[in-house]
């Protein structure tokens, strides 16, 4: 088999390769070759071509069977006369709009909004079924609304009121554009389809209509409400409900409270992102909380109880004679809800030793009484510290001697 007819070799895959690698490959083949890409290039040109012919075939399974039995002579009745014509041989709408939305930055496929074009318009493969009616219902758009809480409301749950700005369409005109006693007229540019269409080579360009700007229609008499745009701006109420566990950056979405449709188009959809304001008492990592406990130096000592704050309520953490700055206690349970309901996270309780910032003249003298008392074996840190001190000058020492 001729290399050039070969269409495993076109597009540089083995004959055993899966449907899902031939896509990929012809993904590659196609942004190297794409005449977009190389203007001018009639080389570039007529391997396109052949790419797109040989992917026709062998992403069709039946197609692809009759050509490994029979070679590019089994598919050629299956193209007409003349064997393969790109203009008219192209029947993998789907496969191939979604190869060149993702080559091409998603211009395949239908939208519900007015004014885009679609790649295979560049080759005049739009199928039927398509195209939208420019004159038809229009949806609205979603909106995003940046919600800022505290972490008490983060952690129990809360009810906001919101007041979202928003647009809705027109009572005068319901959506129209036009004044009242007046209607939409159809453009005589683009005979109503809302696009021009323009011949190169075999590119067939379609582009929104420059006269009524893809709309399909032109407003000879504005509505004044809304001065021909078919919606009017207002502002929603909304009682919004915050779920318990909420973290910065949750979306919650409300359906149907975005931006209005027109000419009977569904409204959009509100999405509602959550942030959490810091709080002066909790850190707050996933669903874990973390509190600083400030403890007095005799407490630490000696032992005793320390208050701690819960979503539950104060309880109370028995400390052991002897607790060091810095300890980190678990409470289980005890932080923030999870969001599916199932339970809390955990509150870590760290202990923070707390030098007295004011002493007292009986207090001063306890306290040079108890430095006379101490003995060294009561500071076991300190003696390390100072084993290890003495270990690094001495080995300073040594050093300097060289």
């Amino acid at each position: 088999m001729a290399e050039e007819t070969d269409y495993y070799k076109i597009l540089g895959v083995e004959r055993t390769a899966s449907a899902d690698e031939i896509k990929k490959a012809y993904r590659k083949f196609a942004m190297k070759y794409h005449p977009d890409r190389n203007p001018g290039d009639k080389k570039a040109e007529e391997m396109f071509k052949k790419g797109s012919e040989a992917y026709e075939v062998l992403s069709d399974p039946a197609k692809r069977q009759r050509y490994d039995q029979f070679g590019p002579d089994g598919v050629k009745s299956q193209f007409g006369p003349g064997g393969f014509d790109f203009d008219r041989d192209f029947t993998h709408g789907a496969d191939l709009s979604d190869i060149f939305s993702q080559l091409f930055g998603g211009m395949g496929g239908g939208s519900r909004r007015r004014g885009g074009g679609s790649f295979f318009d560049l080759f005049g493969m739009g199928g039927g079924g398509r195209e939208e009616n420019p004159n038809g219902p229009e949806d609205g758009a979603d909106l995003r609304y940046d919600l800022e809480i505290d972490l008490e409301e983060a952690l129990f749950g809360a009810t906001k009121s919101l007041d979202i700005p928003n647009e809705k369409e027109c009572p005068d005109c319901h959506g129209t554009g036009a004044a009242a006693g007046t209607r939409r007229e159809t453009c005589r540019q683009c005979g109503g389809s809302g696009y021009v269409t323009a011949r190169q080579a075999f590119f067939q360009v379609r582009q929104p209509c420059p006269v009524c700007r893809g709309e399909g229609t032109i407003i000879r008499t504005p509505c004044r409400t809304c001065s021909g745009t078919g919606r009017v701006k207002d502002h929603a109420g909304l009682s919004l409900h915050i779920p318990p566990g909420v973290e910065t950056g949750t979306h919650l979405r409300v359906a149907g409270r975005g931006e209005g449709g027109v000419r009977g188009g569904h409204p959009g959809d509100l999405h509602v992102v959550v942030h959490v304001r810091e709080s002066d008492l909790f850190e707050r990592n996933g669903d874990t909380l973390v509190v600083t406990a400030p403890v007095e130096p005799d407490v630490a000592a000696l032992g005793g109880d320390v208050e701690v704050p819960t979503i539950d309520g104060v309880a109370k953490l028995r400390l052991a004679p002897g607790t060091p700055d810095g300890k980190v206690f678990r409470l289980r349970g005890k932080g923030c809800p999870l969001m599916n309901g199932r339970g809390n996270g955990d509150l870590l309780v760290r202990v923070q030793v707390e030098v007295p910032a004011y002493l007292s003249s009986k207090q001063k003298k306890a306290l040079e009484a108890f430095r006379e008392a101490r003995e060294e074996k009561s500071y076991p840190q300190s003696r390390v510290y100072r084993d290890r001190m003495a270990s690094f000058l001495k080995a300073r020492d040594a050093l300097g001697k060289r």
